[in-house]
């Protein structure tokens, strides 16, 4: 692991949003959603793909709070343009456990 300075990790936009809607995606080479994310008045709304069908239903997502990445360059995913990266730990087989707050806090507060 490589060691970053305060400043680097200061950059990193980490903000929490809310899951507005959720679609299967149905282009993607492995099983994902497409969301559509709240963050805030200052970032907006935006859409992410995420591979966490293996662990979540599209019923129970939406209205959750999910930690994203917000200033990553969009990536393009088959037909689908993800704006944020929804953040998540991996389990070791490989099924992403979603990075959520612990309370509900306003949509856009930065992670401190």
């Amino acid at each position: 692991m490589e060691n970053i300075s305060w400043q680097d990790f200061e950059k990193v936009e980490l903000r929490v949003g809310t899951i507005v809607s959720v679609e299967d995606f149905e282009g993607a080479r492995k099983p994902a959603f497409k969301l559509t994310i709240d963050l805030g008045p200052e970032v907006g709304i935006k859409r992410s793909s995420a591979q966490i069908t293996h662990l979540y239903k599209k019923e129970e997502l939406a209205g959750r709070q999910v930690m994203c990445v917000c200033n990553f360059p969009s990536k393009q995913i088959a037909n689908f343009f993800s704006e944020v990266l929804t953040c998540g730990f991996y389990l070791p087989t490989g099924e992403v456990v979603l990075a959520v707050p612990e309370q509900k806090v306003l949509n856009g507060s930065k992670l401190a």
